[in-house]
């Protein structure tokens, strides 16, 4: 009896504390409202309480199968982290003046600013040393120097967030850029937490599956993608996720987010395709979870389905969120890249990247250890 009213008493606890923790730590962000939810009900994907991609996408999260690999994290590998400093390109803000041509330039993982007809547009900055609510638990940044401070950036047009995991949308990093940006552009429910770290309501553009938008001139189509999303145990699916389609005069943009592979990169590429640069996902995989994180191998499929013509492998170099060795996804991707004769950039963080000038970097630079 004792044991049984101690097993009641802890399970009371932590369901009484989580919410709490999540009331009192920002880090976690907001809620979706209830007059939020009444509105997605009206939705395909929205099954009345969680978003949902159109085909079943399962991960393995069985204990058998999970406990292994659980394991494998609390060991640690050498291989999962470089034993050198990476090569990177440090930023100062005039560096960032707007340039005639169209240009990207990655600061690792997913994090990119745009900036094309006369727009700056900053994706998924996520500049923080860990991807997790808590900056001392979870995988730190292998560089800890960025190319550039979120404090030094100029002005920022437009941000754009694919969806609400940590190695995306960064609590601190938004406070940081937040009084330097115009407009913030998301997937719905994802302004719940841009509210709560108080961003004005009037600066978030919330946008579902297929809507589009233009920006001063700069199409933008808020895209399908095959994943998930949520900040805790008790909001999985609560917000949509997306990848994103930007067109301007002179260049196309396809930023995938986080994806498995999946049809919708056949439907992107026929609806908005070609592209003259597609930003995909090509890290923190594994076989167990690969209906929400594409190998290597399908990152070169997504990108032939969209018809890009370079493809910029990201979602890499940044940190250790899954058991493959840290330089893995770039190995793998440039082989197959080069097997199926696609054109590949492979630039440092914080190099810059001349859209459709036709020299893209493609120096093998993860070899460095």
């Amino acid at each position: 009896m004792v044991v049984a009213l101690t097993i009641v008493a802890i399970i009371f606890f932590i369901l009484i504390a989580i919410p709490l923790v999540q009331m009192v730590m920002p880090a976690f962000g907001g809620r979706v409202s209830s007059e939020q939810r009444i509105q997605f009900a009206q939705l395909p994907h929205y099954d009345g309480k969680r978003f949902n991609y159109p085909i079943t996408t399962k991960m393995t999260t069985n204990i058998k199968d999970m406990l292994p690999v659980a394991w494998e994290f609390v060991k640690g590998s050498p291989s999962r982290k470089p034993n050198a400093q990476l090569p990177t390109v440090y930023l100062k803000k005039e560096d960032l003046q707007r340039p005639f041509h169209p240009r990207l330039i990655w600061f690792g993982h997913s994090a990119a600013l745009l900036q094309m007809d006369e727009l700056t547009i900053l994706i998924d900055p996520m500049f923080g040393n860990a991807p997790s609510p808590v900056p001392f638990i979870g995988g730190k940044r292998f560089g800890r120097k960025l190319p550039m401070e979120p404090a030094d950036f100029p002005h920022i047009d437009y941000v754009l967030i694919s969806h609400d995991h940590y190695d995306h949308l960064d609590y601190n990093s938004i406070r940081a850029l937040k009084t330097k940006v115009g407009h913030f552009i998301v997937p719905l429910g994802v302004g719940q937490h841009l509210r709560r770290w108080g961003v004005k309501p009037e600066l978030i553009t919330e946008l579902n599956w297929w809507d589009e938008i233009e920006l001063q001139g700069v199409k933008l189509a808020c895209t399908p993608a095959r994943h998930f999303s949520g900040r805790s145990m008790m909001d999985r699916d609560h917000t949509l996720w997306c990848s994103w389609t930007i067109h301007g005069k002179d260049a196309r943009i396809f930023f995938c987010g986080d994806s498995g592979y999946g049809p919708h990169f056949k439907e992107i590429g026929e609806r908005y395709g070609p592209f003259d640069l597609t930003m995909m996902e090509c890290g923190q995989y594994d076989e167990k979870w690969a209906a929400i994180h594409m190998l290597p191998e399908q990152t070169v499929l997504a990108h032939e389905d969209v018809r890009g013509d370079v493809l910029l492998p990201i979602h890499w170099g940044s940190f250790t969120l899954a058991l493959h060795d840290w330089d893995d996804p770039a190995k793998r991707v440039t082989k197959e890249a080069e097997r199926r004769g696609v054109r590949i950039t492979t630039p440092l963080i914080g190099e810059s990247i001349a859209i459709g000038q036709g020299n893209y970097p493609r120096r093998r630079w993860w070899e460095i250890g």
